[in-house]
């Protein structure tokens, strides 16, 4: 198997495009699965490592349920940090902009949130402590996206600027 090297000047690899597109068939199911654990009141099977945000369209006025990765959970504060890796051309990502989450549920708890989009600094410091929570995961999920983590620092910055966090605590 052939490892490519990192993006140069924080670029991402032009042959991971397929990752832009938005999931379908297959891969959309698989997404929303976990979802359905939800619906179920088994959400605490997966702990805080997942979350499902309840948020209002910004077209539509309609709401949606999407599962999200936790990046970074502080239990003090109950304060879970996820990832946008469309960018800012994630739906969920766009409709916070305009509306508040109504809704986060994870683990065994459910709240309206405070919610807060981070800077790339913060961004970068969330995927630092992730990276070292979960190597093999980033490795993974760095690779998917073009950006191989676990290696230089600028690797990671160049990430954390191309992706979006934000976190979300109780109100």
């Amino acid at each position: 198997m052939e490892v490519k090297a990192a993006p140069a000047s924080g670029t991402r690899d032009p042959s991971l495009r397929w990752l832009r597109s938005k999931p379908a068939g297959a891969l959309r199911l698989a997404f929303r699965l976990p979802i359905y654990l939800y619906r179920l009141h088994l959400g605490w099977l997966l702990g805080h490592r997942f979350l499902l945000l309840v948020h209002r369209g910004r077209k539509t006025g309609l709401v949606h349920q999407t599962m999200l990765e936790v990046v970074l959970y502080d239990p003090t504060i109950q304060e879970s940090v996820v990832v946008s890796v469309w960018g800012e051309d994630a739906d969920w990502y766009r409709n916070l902009q305009k509306c508040p989450a109504i809704e986060i549920r994870t683990g065994r708890e459910s709240y309206a949130p405070l919610q807060q989009f981070l800077s790339p600094e913060e961004a970068n410091a969330a995927l630092a402590s992730y990276e070292r929570r979960h190597p093999w995961a980033a490795r993974i999920l760095g690779r998917l996206l073009g950006y191989p983590l676990g290696g230089p620092e600028v690797t990671r910055r160049a990430f954390a600027e191309s992706v979006r966090l934000v976190a979300f605590r109780p109100a």
